[in-house]
């Protein structure tokens, strides 16, 4: 199979411009909530989850470590959530929300509905779009694995 080297023909670079309009979207709603995308992705985890450790929640991210401790930092820095060692290894750190972000998940809930609306996308083209998507990540952490 020949691949095309047209750049409009790119899955990668339609993913990466849908990636960027989405997340462009958001910005307006999360700036009210004081967030940024990648913050809301971490308290979205933890209202879910509640406490887990780091390692657990860079997992649910799909993210490492590395990127997760900076985002944790600002968020514990303006006291939506907590860190704190375990006791048993302190190599693991947990983190849950605090009293501030819990209330925060109330302002946080008309987001969801609100990208939808300013989107136009209805719930069918939703649940259909996010099947294809990890669809798609699955083939391709399996590629990725198989080129190891």
């Amino acid at each position: 199979m020949q691949g095309s080297l047209i750049l409009d023909e790119q899955l990668c670079f339609a993913l990466y411009a849908a990636q960027r309009s989405v997340t462009a979207a958001y910005r307006p709603l999360l700036d009210e909530l004081g967030l940024t995308y990648p913050q809301y992705l971490v308290l979205l985890v933890l209202w879910e989850r509640g406490e887990i450790t780091v390692k657990e929640l860079a997992g649910a991210l799909r993210l490492d470590y590395g990127t997760v401790s900076p985002l944790l930092k600002r968020l514990e820095a303006v006291g939506l959530v907590r860190r704190e060692r375990s006791a048993r290894d302190e190599r693991t750190v947990f983190v849950a929300v605090t009293g501030r972000g819990e209330a925060l998940r109330e302002r946080a809930e008309c987001v969801p509905g609100a990208l939808l609306a300013a989107t136009g996308l209805g719930g069918g083209d939703v649940a259909r779009l996010r099947a294809e998507l990890w669809q798609l990540v699955d083939r391709a952490e399996k590629a990725a694995a198989r080129s190891r």
